[in-house]
């Protein structure tokens, strides 16, 4: 996991906008936000979308996650 929407999905609640309505507004599929929700990478045109429709800026609906080492 390196980037993570939860600033995204913290804005809808503030909004009072459902997962589902906000996704049909935008134009985006099930499963576009499915990996939203698993914190999953999604295409920059995805993302360029939903700040246009939220009006904000990327920083204000997703953070990339510092790299972490993994174990060997």
């Amino acid at each position: 996991m390196d980037v993570t929407y939860n600033k995204l999905f913290k804005l809808l609640i503030d909004k009072e906008m459902k997962k589902m309505v906000f996704a049909k507004s935008v134009g985006i599929s099930p499963n576009t936000l499915a990996k939203l929700s698993k914190n999953e990478l999604v295409s920059m045109k995805i993302i360029v979308r939903i700040c246009r429709k939220l009006n904000c800026n990327i920083e204000d609906i997703m953070e990339i996650l510092p790299e972490t080492r993994e174990k060997l």
